[in-house]
């Protein structure tokens, strides 16, 4: 704030129990289900007052969009393969079907 001693402002927040805190950020990602927000070259503080925590964030945002696609390996397309016999084409639509989830692939290909 122009024209506020800094010291006087930090005695001033002290007496009314605001403790700030800055914190040595080099990046700062912020997940919706949407899209992930990136902050570069984040000046990041930690606001404590009456027990709760708050961050104020400053930096370059940028937003990329979420890849909602489960990661698929060969263990888990072997796995679902050893445990239904089914081919490993199969078993790599099952577990994209459910997700990521093993189980429920496996499930699917025994009914």
């Amino acid at each position: 704030m122009p024209g506020v001693n800094p010291r006087m402002m930090k005695q001033a927040m002290k007496k009314m129990g605001v403790k700030q805190e800055d914190i040595d950020a080099i990046q700062v990602i912020i997940k919706t289900r949407e899209k992930l927000l990136i902050i570069d070259n984040p000046e990041v503080a930690k606001v404590t007052m009456m027990g709760n925590e708050s961050f104020q964030i400053s930096g370059d945002v940028r937003e990329e969009s979420v890849d909602s696609a489960p990661e698929i390996n060969e263990d888990d397309i072997n796995t679902v393969v050893e445990q239904t016999g089914c081919s490993q084409d199969e078993a790599k639509s099952a577990i994209e079907a459910a997700n990521g989830d093993l189980a429920e692939s496996i499930m699917s290909l025994k009914k």
